[in-house]
């Protein structure tokens, strides 16, 4: 259950009266009244106490125009047919655009998708250094148990700059290919400078591009889209899961609009205790973690790797084959060990790059460089909403020195980790940081880490469940991003909170 604040106690103390001979003037102390000899003092404020799991409410009245997507949706997934009965429509919700230099000015649109029985809306939320929310939503619903379809509408949404929500399609082709595939193994200020340049160029032009509505490109604001989305379907509450960064925003959410929160599940989060820095940090340390694992099961399964997958793709790294940028191996293998069942696909691909073939990882790579159908590249929501959301700027000294300690520590991954914090060298600082997650007063908020998950480090989200006062942690112990929809474990003890309200036991562990 969730931890209840610590209750202060007032203690009555006998007051001793001393009347002296003489006086400094009146007294500026406060007035205090006595009974029975003794001062009264009143008792110290007590913190709020954690709201209950709330009522799952009425059905969503909303006016937006649905249409159907099924089939769109079904080739989006990549998937050969649908389960029986299942559908999709789409929509878009015009929301407030709320830039910096006009708060009161202009709108956004949020594209969204929908899909189950229920009429009880259930928000799902994914990153936005993947595939558009709409089609993780999507994909995920296809994994949730039957009870939690017919209790609930899923509606996904892609976040503001990202799939069909105004995306930020802002970055040259050249400059995007450049910081996509920059060298992973690059350390020195020179090489890095070469970097910084592309980033600076797009920068440059994302500002033109999109003028005041690129700092409303941001995880505040976007909170606010959940809020306006909660009052288009006329809704008490807002049902959500958020996956990995996903979670900071369903927290942003709860900090600014906390009577809104409904029933809410964390599937994996950034550490609120790290900054920029150390959040890379652990994603360059939890990938490589998981590596090791992919390296196992690689072997069990007669890896096309050879004996030790590790030794082959660090060699593939340092000389990969023409055409084929160091960065898109380092991408491509982020994007396969995020879901075990790309494992496969991901050691085949590798292993054809090292023979020279390198179209298995330009193809898992390619959604983030091109545009895929009418989805925008993936890079430029991502640059942008992960600049948006720190204002923490690394010098680019401090770059270099940081890109040489932790390619040293993560041969694979820390190249790529500390390219990260080049991109915001040059960005507009944030005018508003976003909230340290804190509200005793919400419902019990389930938190779920993953012990092997190459995006997030399953201490930072463990530190995640820590902060939030109402916070109840759980662990799964297996690999791949996020666990719902994975762990069927997990995933049952998520539909139980969401449908029956049954809040976790605390500490709960599912095997991988």
């Amino acid at each position: 259950m969730p931890r209840s604040p610590h209750r202060a106690v007032a203690v009555l103390l006998p007051l001793l009266v001393v009347v002296t001979a003489c006086s400094a003037g009146p007294s500026q102390r406060p007035a205090v009244a006595y009974h029975d000899g003794e001062q009264q003092i009143a008792p110290a404020p007590q913190p709020p106490k954690p709201a209950p799991v709330p009522p799952l409410g009425p059905p969503a009245q909303d006016a937006l125009s649905w249409q159907d997507c099924t089939e769109a949706t079904r080739v989006e997934l990549g998937v050969p047919a649908l389960p029986p009965g299942t559908a999709f429509s789409c929509s878009r919700l015009p929301t407030t655009l709320d830039a910096p230099e006009d708060p009161i000015g202009g709108t956004a649109r949020t594209a969204l998708i929908r899909t189950g029985t229920g009429r009880v809306p259930l928000v799902l939320v994914g990153d936005t250094r993947g595939e558009p929310g709409t089609a993780f939503a999507a994909r995920t619903a296809l994994r949730l148990p039957p009870e939690v379809l017919s209790t609930f509408t899923v509606i996904g949404l892609d976040q503001r700059g990202t799939g069909g929500s105004d995306a930020a399609d802002c970055i040259p082709p050249q400059q995007r290919d450049a910081i996509a595939g920059f060298d992973a193994l690059a350390t020195e200020r020179p090489e890095l400078d070469r970097l910084l340049d592309a980033v600076r160029v797009a920068s440059q032009e994302c500002l033109l591009e999109l003028d005041e509505r690129l700092q409303a490109y941001d995880t505040w604001r976007t909170a606010a889209d959940l809020e306006e989305l909660r009052l288009e379907l006329r809704v008490p509450k807002l049902h959500a899961i958020g996956r990995g960064e996903a979670a900071r925003l369903l927290t942003t959410y709860a900090e600014r609009f906390p009577a809104s929160v409904g029933r809410m599940v964390l599937d994996g989060g950034p550490d609120p205790t790290r900054d920029a820095i150390g959040q890379n940090e652990a994603q360059a340390q939890s990938a490589e973690r998981t590596f090791d694992v992919f390296a196992d099961d690689c072997r069990t399964r007669g890896c096309p790797l050879g004996p030790d997958p590790r030794a082959a793709v660090a060699d593939l790294l340092a000389a990969p084959p023409p055409g084929l940028p160091g960065g898109y191996v380092v991408r491509a293998m982020l994007r396969g060990l995020s879901d075990r069942e790309r494992w496969p696909e991901l050691a085949a691909a590798l292993a054809a790059a090292r023979g020279g073939d390198g179209a298995g990882i330009e193809a898992m790579v390619r959604p983030v460089v091109s545009s895929d159908g009418a989805d925008p590249p993936w890079l430029d929501g991502e640059l942008i909403r992960s600049c948006n959301d720190t204002t923490l700027r690394v010098p680019p000294q401090r770059t270099s020195e940081i890109a040489a300690d932790w390619v040293a520590r993560f041969p694979l991954f820390g190249g790529v980790a500390a390219q990260r914090l080049v991109w915001c060298s040059g960005w507009p600082v944030p005018q508003q940081p976003l909230p340290t997650p804190r509200r005793p007063d919400v419902p019990p908020i389930p938190v779920i880490s993953t012990a092997h998950d190459p995006l997030q480090l399953a201490l930072g989200t463990d530190h995640l469940a820590e902060q939030l006062p109402t916070g109840v942690p759980l662990s799964w112990q297996g690999a791949g991003h996020g666990a719902v929809g994975r762990s069927e474990c997990a995933t049952r003890a998520v539909a139980r909170f969401l449908v029956d309200g049954a809040v976790p036991t605390e500490g709960m562990a599912c095997p991988g």
